[in-house]
């Protein structure tokens, strides 16, 4: 089940997501100092192009760094990837099919939001998704 709604989140939404993240790490590989929070971006992109059998987790040695990070994320690229999923997902949520990929769409709003300090994992369990 996890491989269809891969393939339909695909074709359907999670390939133009993939693609602003990739260009939010191009433009955040710019700066130099930036580079850290490209590299988050790129690990999203991923995410966003795969985003059911896994979830995020926040990582238990994050500390203040990461929260500095995550508004200098925020205030660079977050806000802008954010709404690009909650217009993604008003479009998904449409159809009767679109639903799920417009829940797996909101999932991906944390973590474009403040990305540094989490991990993402493949779930554990046979569920749907978390």
């Amino acid at each position: 089940m996890r491989l269809l709604l891969n393939v339909v989140w695909l074709v359907f939404g999670g390939f133009w997501l993939f693609l602003g993240y990739v260009l939010a790490g191009v433009l955040l590989c710019i700066p130099i100092i930036t580079i850290p929070w490209a590299i988050a971006s790129f690990r999203i992109a991923a995410y966003a192009l795969w985003p059911f059998g896994r979830t995020v987790v926040a990582k238990p040695s994050a500390g203040v760094g990461s929260f500095l990070g995550n508004v200098i994320w925020f205030v660079l690229a977050g806000w802008w990837l954010a709404i690009a999923h909650v217009v993604s997902a008003v479009a998904l949520a449409i159809t009767i099919i679109g639903i799920p990929l417009a829940l797996a769409d909101l999932k991906l709003i944390p973590i474009s939001l403040a990305p540094l300090g989490k991990d993402i994992v493949p779930t554990s369990s046979g569920e749907f998704d978390r």
